[in-house]
C-alpha cells in the first residue's frame, strides 16, 4: 500500500511518518508533501496513492484547495490541531478525522477502517467514492455535521426548517425545534444548498420550502411568512424581493 502525507511542520510529518511504518511496515510512503501547490504538482505527475494522509492548515493555504485543482480520487485521512473543519473534511472523500497530536492506537484504527473499507469495496475506492458522488447527487450538501455538547450528529437537510443570524452567530434550527449553532455565515451555507429547496427571504432567514407554513400580505406591497416551527419575530419580504420570492415559490 502507498500512502503520501501532506503535512507542512517537518517534525510532524516526520513523527507522522515513523508512527505510519510502526503500525505497518509494509506500508510505502514516496512523498512527504508540505504545500498545497507542491501537492498539486506531485498528485498530477505520479498514480494516485491508496491513501492520504493530510493535515489542514498547509504553508500556502487550506488543504481543501487541493481538491479544487486535482480530481482526489482516494480515500483521506485529516490529521490537524484543529476541529471546527470536521464537516467539510468530510465533504472531500475523508473516512476519519484525527487530532493532534495524533496518538498511535488512533492512528491504527483508521488504518483499520481504511482495511475494512477497502475489504468491503473489493473493487477499489472507485466504488465507494461514485456512490458518495450519487448521494451528492446535484452537488449540493445533503446533512450538516453540528455540535451537541460533546458530540457531534449529522442533521439532514431535509430536516432543517430553516437558518438564521442573530447577534453575529448563524443558528439552525431542524423541524423538531432542535436549534444549533452554526461557524458559518448566512451567505456561506446558502451557497451550498440546493435553490429550489431554500430561499433568503431577507438578510436574516434562510428558509426551508417545506417550512413555510403561511403567506400573507403585508402593507406596502410587502409578504409576511408564517414558519413552523414558529418564529417569535415578523418574518417580512420586502417590496423589492416579492416578485423573486413568488417566482421561487411557483417555480
Amino acid at each position: 500500500m502507498k500512502v503520501i502525507i501532506i503535512e507542512d511542520e517537518k517534525p510532524a510529518a516526520e513523527k507522522l511518518l515513523k508512527a505510519i511504518q510502526k503500525a505497518d511496515s509494509s506500508i510505502e510512503v514516496p512523498a512527504l508533501l508540505n504545500s498545497v501547490n507542491a501537492s498539486v504538482e506531485w498528485l498530477q505527475q505520479n498514480p494516485m496513492p491508496d491513501l492520504l494522509f493530510m493535515d489542514i492548515e498547509l504553508s500556502d493555504g487550506l488543504s481543501f484547495k487541493i481538491f479544487e485543482k486535482i480530481n482526489i480520487t482516494t480515500p483521506v485521512i485529516f490529521c490537524t490541531a484543529f476541529d471546527e473543519y470536521w464537516q467539510e473534511a468530510f465533504e472531500h472523500n475523508s473516512i476519519d478525522y484525527l487530532l493532534k497530536p495524533v496518538k498511535q492506537d488512533k492512528l491504527e484504527t483508521a488504518l483499520n477502517k481504511y482495511a475494512k473499507l477497502k475489504q468491503h469495496f473489493s473493487s477499489g475506492f472507485q466504488q465507494l467514492l461514485q456512490w458518495q458522488q450519487q448521494s451528492a447527487g446535484n452537488g449540493y450538501k445533503k446533512r450538516f455535521l453540528v455540535k451537541r455538547g460533546t458530540d457531534y450528529i449529522s442533521v439532514r437537510v431535509e430536516d432543517i426548517a430553516y437558518f438564521y443570524a442573530a447577534h453575529k452567530l448563524v443558528c439552525m434550527v431542524d423541524k423538531k425545534k432542535q436549534k444549533f449553532i452554526l461557524d458559518q455565515s448566512l451567505t456561506d451555507i446558502e451557497k451550498q444548498l440546493d435553490p429550489a429547496q431554500f430561499y433568503r427571504v431577507n438578510r436574516k432567514y434562510l428558509v426551508q420550502l417545506t417550512a413555510i407554513k403561511k403567506i400573507k400580505t403585508y402593507p406596502k406591497s410587502k409578504l409576511q411568512l408564517e414558519l413552523e416551527p414558529v418564529v417569535s419575530e415578523d418574518i417580512i419580504i420586502s417590496q423589492e424581493n416579492v416578485s423573486a420570492f413568488k417566482e421561487w415559490m411557483g417555480s
